[in-house]
């Protein structure tokens, strides 16, 4: 084999290993993904994952702790477990409690 057909085999070698490893990195990504639920009414002030509702943009922009239009990512299945102060509860769906004015 001449250094040149060597190297060749080489890159594509090289190729194939990288494309492997980036759809098991992808596939472990969906399934990680897929554990997760969001969960409205859990997070503190400014610790929500995201669109917390009107009057906020994205993540960290809840404004009272518990707002039942923020939402967490969670471990699914979890979420209407989570006990809160005030007997208050995780939800699958936004809550109209701890709204800010």
């Amino acid at each position: 084999m001449s250094g040149k057909t060597a190297l060749s085999a080489a890159y594509i070698a090289g190729s194939v290993a990288a494309a492997l490893s980036a759809a098991t990195l992808a596939t472990a990504t969906t399934a990680q993904a897929q554990s997760k639920e969001k969960c409205y009414g859990v997070s503190m002030a400014g610790q929500n994952d995201c669109a917390a509702g009107p009057g906020t943009t994205c993540a960290g922009t809840s404004k009272v702790d518990y707002q039942g239009n923020a939402w967490k990512m969670v471990d699914a299945g979890t979420c209407a477990d989570i006990e809160l102060p005030g007997g208050r509860m995780g939800s699958l769906e936004p809550l109209d409690r701890d709204i800010p004015s």
